[in-house]
């Protein structure tokens, strides 16, 4: 039997809700846009370290990689290769927008299903590559469906969740991203060594989870609010029955129905996303992914085997070590599954960014020491390195890393929620672009430097999320307003002038009803 839960609703009254089997496949269903993810960004790094991927796209960086006494930290510097990996990114920024527009007309669903096309479409063109032209296409493509699936699935999950569990759900998304990493990891760990076309293998490899999206969602329901929203309200109701697992869901259905009709009078809702009670929703959505890719994880998750061949680990050693980073990822996000509707999201924020700020100084230190321009560091001081690097990445993987998406798919009131979502995602992309295609030029020139670089953002973003982020944990989806922003310190100073800018249906007449 499944578990009974209660989300408290304004005015002390209960929602009814169970954790139902429905609700959890079709959470696991949707979390695999994530594993799709998670396999692009830990497949290119390995692919990049490829000699034979390298002489067929790259033959400079292939060149530079085997000149004798090369600088450690410039092997790798090549805009077009750094291209291979950003571009996907320049892809997804823009398709976040119309995906947005997607979930608002049709649904999470169709906009799921387009995801797995898109990225299906991109694999089949990088794993057949003939040149380099056709390899940035299918980047693009690529690029696409993360941009659909990275829209449509926090908000699929955040809406179908009970309020109790919503974090852990959403979190399954994380999950799979990271599980898609490890995955990636071992794939190209036994594909180097199929010469010459192991790096087709592992790019090919990409369509599985695309495969598994598109087939299960043919089987998952749509989200009452989402139905609701577009006139359908009947099969919301309907849908609201089947994933709660009882028959008493009228007062979460009339708070969803009240959510819609205020939605609906807003006929622009990015213009409405510009007025003063928005703004703070705005801010904490979209910075926090500008501190997630300032935390340095991507550089670790797109470069790990050439960061470590940097530090003088050989081929195999260098993509081994990734293995390992992954696994101990993809274990650490299991704590923030079962620990971030327990302790809350600040907390294991807080704690993270000392976690991270204290590995990536000392990895810095050991650098700056040890690792210069053409020397060759100790084995022994490479595997601390892996070490540290591992505490870095266990410290994101339940904190910034799956946070990074829960807290924005939740914080933004319905009527303007895919449109406050895609301005989150998309600054996500804009960044991730940013630090994918600007790493490599700034581990050559700034060298162990690097690191201490992203420990000043660790400090930014610690003291951030002490003082300025509300805690989300518990609040019902509909009720952020009333129970998180006008509550807070600071940010409920944005509701005094212009509560009014947005009222549910009915407040006028009581208003006069009052007067």
């Amino acid at each position: 039997m499944a578990p009974q839960i209660m989300s408290l609703e304004k005015g002390g009254q209960d929602f009814p809700a169970k954790l139902t089997t429905q609700v959890l496949v079709c959470s696991i269903i949707a979390a695999f846009g994530g594993l799709m993810f998670g396999y692009d960004i830990g497949i290119s790094g390995g692919v990049t370290s490829m000699d034979d991927f390298l002489l067929k796209f790259f033959p400079v960086v292939y060149t530079k990689k085997h000149r004798a006494k090369e600088n450690n930290y410039c092997k790798y510097d090549n805009q077009l290769l750094q291209l291979f990996t950003s571009s996907l990114y320049l892809a997804a920024v823009v398709c976040c927008f119309f995906a947005s527009k997607c979930c608002k007309k049709f649904g999470r669903k169709p906009t799921m299903q387009l995801a797995a096309i898109f990225f299906f479409v991109g694999v089949i063109l990088n794993a057949a590559a003939m040149n380099l032209p056709m390899l940035i296409v299918g980047r693009l493509c690529l690029g696409a469906g993360v941009g659909f699936g990275n829209q449509a699935v926090p908000l699929f999950i955040s809406e179908i969740a009970p309020p109790k569990y919503r974090g852990g759900l959403n979190i399954c998304f994380q999950m799979l991203i990271t599980l898609g990493i490890l995955c990636a990891n071992i794939v190209n760990y036994f594909t180097s060594k199929l010469h010459p076309y192991g790096w087709r293998i592992s790019l090919g490899g990409a369509a599985v989870p695309a495969i598994f999206l598109g087939l299960g969602s043919l089987i998952i329901v749509e989200t009452p609010t989402s139905l609701i929203e577009r006139g359908k309200t009947q099969e919301g109701l309907k849908a609201l029955k089947k994933i709660r697992g009882v028959e008493d869901v009228q007062k979460e259905y009339d708070e969803i129905l009240q959510a819609t009709e205020v939605a609906k009078k807003i006929d622009h809702p990015f213009r409405n996303l510009m007025k003063r009670s928005s703004r703070p929703q705005l801010i904490c959505g979209t910075i926090l992914q500008v501190f997630q890719q300032f935390t340095g994880i991507n550089v670790i998750m797109f470069y790990a085997p050439v960061l470590f061949q940097t530090m003088g680990l050989g081929g195999d050693a260098s993509l081994l070590s990734s293995v390992v980073t992954g696994s101990i990822n993809s274990a650490s996000t299991l704590v923030a599954i079962f620990g971030v509707d327990r302790f809350g999201r600040r907390a294991l924020l807080i704690e993270a960014a000392i976690q991270m700020l204290i590995a990536q100084v000392i990895t810095g230190v050991m650098l700056e020491e040890h690792l210069k321009a053409t020397n060759s560091i100790s084995q022994v001081y490479a595997y601390i390195v892996v070490v540290l690097i591992c505490i870095f990445v266990s410290g994101f993987a339940w904190s910034w890393g799956p946070l990074g998406w829960l807290i924005p798919s939740e914080i933004f009131p319905l009527e303007t929620r895919p449109a406050g979502f895609f301005f989150a995602v998309s600054t996500n992309m804009i960044f991730t672009f940013l630090i994918a295609q600007a790493f490599l030029t700034m581990l050559c020139h700034m060298k162990s430097g690097i690191f201490f670089f992203f420990a000043a953002w660790i400090v930014i973003m610690g003291c951030w999320a002490t003082f300025f982020l509300p805690e989300t944990k518990g609040i019902p989806i509909d009720e952020m307003n009333e129970r998180a922003w006008k509550k807070h310190w600071y940010w409920k100073r944005y509701f005094n002038s212009d509560d009014e800018a947005i009222k549910p249906a009915g407040d006028e007449a009581s208003a006069e009803e009052k007067a």
